[in-house]
């Protein structure tokens, strides 16, 4: 497979860029360590540095917290956290990818932004069957960008909320979890 590589402005724009080619579709791609994984361009908004997050108490781990972007306020996700590859400490090239998930804006905290790839569908296999777990769950498939081997993420899992309360078993809740659930 040949992938034809464009440079992904990292600067905070809006990306308007076409969902398709000819050869098959747009794919923004990033770094999460040293492992590249992509995401459609069509759901990625824009790219924008970290800036300021606050912390929102009692939120699932991967929640960074919220930061506020030009008047919208968007939920911040460590991506690493939530695809359970350690946590992530923002450096000078952290970026956050600014996706729309059920009309809600989302940012994935990325280690750094590469490049928006084209893939034809056909170049897309199914992910290794040795990948399980939270990976496995969160992949649609992996293509071939160059010398790199690029994970595709599916955004339904990825960004799909976790419901932490019917993930305790009723025994070790606590006494506050009983209270609230009894008003």
């Amino acid at each position: 497979m040949s992938a034809q590589i464009t440079s992904y402005n990292s600067s905070p724009t809006t990306h308007n860029s076409q969902q398709s080619t000819d050869d098959g579709q747009l794919v923004a791609t990033f770094l999460l360590g040293d492992a590249a994984f992509g995401i459609g361009a069509a759901q990625v908004q824009e790219v924008v540095r970290v800036g300021d997050i606050t912390p929102v108490h009692h939120a699932p781990p991967y929640v960074v917290g919220i930061r506020n972007l030009r008047g919208k306020i968007v939920t911040v996700i460590d991506l690493r956290v939530r695809l359970d590859l350690g946590n992530m400490d923002a450096g000078a090239d952290t970026r956050i990818l600014i996706v729309d998930w059920q009309g809600e804006p989302i940012g994935l905290m990325v280690d750094s932004v590469a490049d928006t790839i084209s893939v034809n569908s056909a170049d897309i296999v199914p992910p290794p069957p040795n990948v399980h777990g939270i990976q496995s769950r969160n992949l649609r498939g992996v293509c071939r960008s160059g010398e790199r081997l690029v994970a595709l993420l599916d955004p339904g899992p990825v960004l799909q909320v976790d419901d932490r309360a019917s993930q305790i078993p009723s025994g070790e809740r606590t006494s506050h979890d009983s209270k609230s659930s009894n008003s």
